[in-house]
């Protein structure tokens, strides 16, 4: 087991990883910008070091700065959390070549995934259901775009195969708007991912975002954990997720889930992973796969009562996975709500000086946050300051509990998202559950926000 791991991250992830250290006994060693020397998790680090100043490209984004940190901390292994360098190859092949231990999957791995149309040809061979659309990235010939777009059926979606968050995608309606719409996205692909490619799929109207978590060691071991519902989005960001998905058939899930399963096996994947898949009439597509923790994983946490962040450090230490597919029970249902820093109606960042903080408590609460009393939220990073989450034995029960935690809630000083959560824990649709991608959207066209 390794001795020491550093953190090359911030904010919750930050606290969440340090915490899986100190129970397994491993020294943390925290990076941090000038912008978060008070954080919460660099004042509890066994070590903390500041690497540059606030601009994520001169800190978090710095691998010369990070990897120097490892070196002169004599620490053993990075791990990365999500976003910032978490999904970059070439900082894996460099934390790897430097002599440390990457907790993700192989450089290779993380190649093949991130590119959305070698993922995709990847998973079609594993047996994964995809989204139908082009094998590969478009040609250039036009006609032989026009034909594949009639072959798929329109509605069709131009997507970056570099791309992620939301963006590098355009919708096509019709054969007059094709063309330009692919010249249009690959000129913005080029520009934001330094890759021009783009591919083309089957546009679905009105699908959930259902994810599958994997965990897959060195030993040819892989299980899934379950499965996410994430589909209330704004802007292709998730604010509030749930395990396990309302009204989907557990034979699907079955189904689905042990082909990602013996898709990890298939492209030697290792570490934690997430699936995502569009779901809609009783169908499943994959649309990419995320190789590192997310952000949402302590739902699955909560039903699954597996530490995901711990198993990743074990499985970089070259342990066994410590449970079969068989042994792996969910009980109960989880609910988890972003809460930004932002304005709950126009959503523009909120960040400054936290004057009041009252964390909620009581049965089935947990709550994941750097944030305190007199805690100032920079204004250079994203807006997520923590996560309440909540289990119960239903999910009537889960959503009671995080109305009361909600209700609980104090933040002062700044804006924070709690009002807009607090409105959908009490939407009928939201109660009913199974809400597409587009719910949130609609919803709040309707409430004029």
């Amino acid at each position: 087991m390794f001795k020491k791991i550093l953190i090359a991250n911030r904010g919750e992830i930050a606290l969440r990883i340090q915490r899986a250290c100190r129970e397994l006994g491993i020294q943390s060693v925290v990076v941090y910008s000038e912008a978060d020397r008070e954080a919460k998790y660099v004042k509890l680090a066994d070590e903390a070091v500041c690497i540059g100043p606030a601009p994520s490209a001169q800190s978090y984004l710095s691998m010369p700065a990070i990897i120097a940190t490892a070196e002169v901390t004599d620490a053993e292994a990075i791990h990365p959390g999500y976003g910032f360098l978490s999904e970059n190859a070439d900082f894996a092949e460099r934390v790897e070549s430097s002599g440390f231990t990457f907790i993700g999957p192989t450089p290779a791995a993380i190649r093949t995934m991130g590119d959305k149309v070698s993922a995709k040809q990847a998973m079609i061979k594993a047996g994964v259901p995809c989204v139908p659309g082009s094998e590969g990235a478009l040609p250039e010939d036009p006609k032989e775009i026009v034909r594949i777009a009639r072959e798929v059926g329109y509605p069709v979606i131009i997507k970056a195969a570099g791309g992620g968050g939301g963006r590098g995608m355009r919708v096509v309606h019709t054969e007059a708007a094709l063309i330009h719409a692919v010249q249009t996205t690959r000129a913005e692909a080029g520009a934001a991912f330094g890759n021009p490619a783009v591919y083309m799929e089957k546009f679905l109207e009105n699908p959930r975002h259902v994810e599958i978590q994997i965990l897959a060691d060195t030993h040819k071991n892989a299980v899934w954990l379950g499965e996410r519902d994430c589909s209330m989005q704004r802007r292709h960001q998730k604010i509030i997720e749930e395990a396990p998905a309302p009204g989907i058939p557990r034979r699907l899930i079955e189904k689905v889930g042990d082909r990602c399963a013996a898709a990890c096996k298939k492209i030697g994947y290792r570490g934690a992973g997430t699936f995502e898949f569009l779901y809609e009439n009783g169908e499943f597509y994959f649309i990419e796969m995320n190789t590192r923790v997310q952000v949402e994983h302590p739902v699955t946490e909560m039903v699954t009562g597996i530490d995901i962040v711990k198993q990743q450090i074990l499985i970089a230490a070259g342990e066994k996975l410590p449970f079969t597919q068989r042994q792996i029970e969910l009980r109960g249902h989880a609910i988890e709500c972003r809460i930004n820093a932002e304005d709950p109606v126009k959503f523009v960042p909120s960040p400054g000086r936290i004057t009041a903080w009252h964390a909620p408590g009581g049965p089935g609460v947990r709550v994941d946050s750097h944030a305190y009393t007199n805690y100032f939220v920079p204004p250079n990073y994203d807006s997520m300051i923590g996560k309440i989450i909540v289990h119960g034995d239903t999910r009537e029960q889960a959503l009671a509990r995080m109305r009361t935690a909600l209700a609980e809630t104090v933040v002062e000083g700044i804006q924070t998202n709690i009002p807009l959560h607090r409105e959908l824990m009490v939407d009928a649709k939201f109660i009913e559950g199974g809400t597409s991608i587009h719910y949130l959207e609609h919803w709040m066209a309707q409430h004029k926000r």
